[in-house]
């Protein structure tokens, strides 16, 4: 069984930075294409960023290009997203999870495994 735990979320002033890790438990961490997706209130969940299986490509949303950085550390079962020049826009809770392929995809229904989310809150 595959658990996925956030964490690093917390308040940031807009202009600010944050770091969200997310520790993956299970074997093969490092065959399987991992993403971050967010839900702000009121609002249906949306891509953010993935990374292939071993780290070599990555991809992002429009919205976070330029401000935000995936990147993973398969000997620590990890993934990271650097989050700088934080907008109130990027309130939201933000989720991890494992893709069933070794590549990115920004579609979430390619994602089986899910983390239980980490807040973040973006003041102006």
């Amino acid at each position: 069984q595959v658990q996925l735990v956030e964490s690093g979320g917390g308040l940031a002033q807009a202009g600010g930075s944050l770091r969200l890790s997310c520790a993956a438990s299970g074997s093969a961490f490092s065959n399987y294409g991992m993403g971050w997706f967010r839900q702000a209130p009121g609002k249906e969940r949306e891509f953010v960023a993935a990374v292939s299986y071993n780290g070599a490509s990555t991809y992002y949303a429009d919205s976070v290009l330029g401000r935000f950085t995936m990147s993973r550390v398969n000997a620590k079962n990890t993934v990271y997203l650097q989050m700088n020049n934080l907008k109130p826009g990027d309130t939201a809770i933000y989720f991890c999870a494992r893709s069933h392929t070794d590549g990115w995809s920004d579609d979430q229904y390619l994602y089986d495994y899910w983390g239980q989310g980490t807040q973040v809150t973006v003041s102006s």
